[in-house]
């Protein structure tokens, strides 16, 4: 179940397929405020998430966790046709 009636109402616009949140600067829509905010941000080209290591920055916390793995080594994700 969902604590909030909102949560509720976003999660059923994965299976409706409803983007009411139109990006007024290209066509992209999306389910909800805060996903259109941080996409509004690839237009601005503000770059919120700082790297701790290094000047690096990036538009999206995703961006970040893969740059990330360049300073840990970390390779989470194995090719299961060789293993690599």
């Amino acid at each position: 179940g969902f604590r909030q009636r909102s949560t509720l109402t976003i999660h059923r616009r994965l299976h409706s397929g409803e983007k009411p949140y139109q990006c007024s600067q290209c066509p992209k829509s999306f389910k909800s405020k805060p996903e259109l905010t941080q996409h509004f941000q690839s237009h601005s080209g503000e770059k919120p998430y700082q790297c701790s290591q290094c000047p690096k920055s990036f538009t999206y916390s995703s961006g970040l966790v893969q740059h990330w793995r360049t300073h840990t080594g970390e390779r989470p994700y194995d090719c299961s046709e060789c293993g690599r």
